[in-house]
């Protein structure tokens, strides 16, 4: 992976990192990807490992494997490498690559800290993420992308089950 990185680097293009469990594909997702792609040239995009995705959602998750995950990432125009993490925050994998700009959804939404107000939370969202720190050492840029409202997986899961009930 940081070999394309470095060529990337070497073309002179600016190299986008995104991240997420992306466990049942749907249109925000697409929306959101395809805003970060907006933000340069070359978008790779974190994928959080199945064991990753049981500890961030719970047991019952995902629901489609890394593998299938990774295939259909793969697949869409806007996103040009994906590459698997298995830690909970994408800390290490930001370190690593060193991104030009590290792009994150707006549905993020991490403990706020205890002196922070709700202005100041809501003026400067980045200070939340945990990348966030490790992107300014390297003097990269974070991006908070727009929510996409009434468009995730839980969403889908709840509409399935009302639907369609226990099975």
């Amino acid at each position: 992976m940081l070999d394309v990185r470095q060529r990337r680097r070497a073309e002179g293009k600016t190299v986008v990192l995104t991240n997420g469990c992306f466990d049942i594909l749907h249109v925000g997702h697409v929306r959101y990807l395809r805003q970060a792609r907006e933000l340069g040239d070359y978008l790779i995009v974190g994928l959080n490992s199945d064991a990753s995705v049981r500890e961030l959602k719970g047991e019952k998750r995902p629901l489609v494997p890394e593998a299938e995950r990774a295939e259909v990432l793969a697949a869409l125009a806007c996103v040009d490498h994906v590459v698997l993490f298995a830690e909970a925050t994408a800390e290490q994998l930001v370190a690593k690559l060193k991104p030009d700009v590290y792009a994150k959804g707006g549905d993020y939404a991490p403990a706020p800290p205890r002196n922070a107000t709700a202005r100041n939370r809501r003026d400067r969202p980045e200070k939340d993420l945990p990348e966030a720190r490790i992107v300014g050492q390297y003097g990269g840029k974070v991006a908070i992308l727009p929510l996409q409202p009434d468009r995730s997986t839980t969403d889908l899961i709840d509409i399935i089950v009302e639907r369609y009930g226990k099975k």
